[in-house]
């Protein structure tokens, strides 16, 4: 299998990691490879730009929860790339055209986008290129919130679950601190050390860094507390 390739682009105010993702030609080359473009966030015009000139071929735009920075794009790559599905977690359907629960009501511009094509659930298996990927349902930041892992290649886009040195707010109307604690220790600190973790913000990191030495990590009762 060749490896995927993730290329990562941080769009608008809250520098939201976008993620290409691709498995590339025996020769390197991405024309008319297929692609996965996850979590279209504001201003996407450098994304759009990007899979273009390379000749991918986006199938799917795949959300990793809803978001309004994870979704303001969502209309904009929609439109460019018409045959790409929409799929996110059942539990924020309703999210994309609600600005009270995508959070876009709180910061002043109200965002609704069109609606999901198809769902993500948690032990859903998809296919990229010769690349198997697994959904993992990990809530807690937000009730849908999913990862996406490759096993083989050692890869998992996780949105805002995980960060390097940090994890995803849990005092958002439909957040759910004791859920978080379990998507971290149940689902995510079972992956192995080596797994390359490609986060909602900021930098990329591994899981085994971020066992060693995120704060959140090491107290295990953190979620019970309060």
């Amino acid at each position: 299998m060749s490896r995927p390739v993730i290329r990562s682009f941080p769009l608008g105010g809250f520098q939201t990691n976008c993620h290409v993702v691709w498995v590339p030609a025996p020769g390197g080359s991405a024309e008319g490879a297929e692609c996965w473009i996850v979590d279209p966030g504001e201003g996407p015009r450098p994304v759009i730009d990007f899979v273009r000139s390379q000749g991918l071929v986006p199938s799917h735009i795949l959300l990793t929860h809803a978001h309004a920075d994870h979704i303001a794009g969502l209309d904009a790559a929609s439109a460019a790339f018409p045959q790409a599905r929409v799929l996110l977690h059942r539990a924020e359907h309703a999210f994309l055209d609600d600005p009270q629960l995508n959070l876009s009501a709180f910061v002043g511009v109200p965002i609704t986008t069109r609606p999901a094509d198809g769902t993500l659930a948690d032990g859903d298996a998809l296919a990229l290129g010769g690349s198997r990927w697994r959904v993992l349902h990990t809530p807690g930041h937000s009730p849908g919130s999913v990862t996406l892992a490759c096993d083989e290649a050692g890869e998992a886009i996780v949105g805002d679950t995980l960060f390097a040195g940090s994890i995803g707010r849990v005092d958002f109307p439909t957040s759910d601190p004791a859920a978080m604690h379990r998507s971290l220790h149940e689902v995510l600190m079972r992956l192995p050390d080596g797994m390359r973790v490609h986060p909602g913000h900021g930098p990329s990191t591994t899981i085994g860094a971020e066992r060693r030495s995120n704060p959140w990590l090491q107290d295990d009762g953190w979620a019970d507390e309060g």
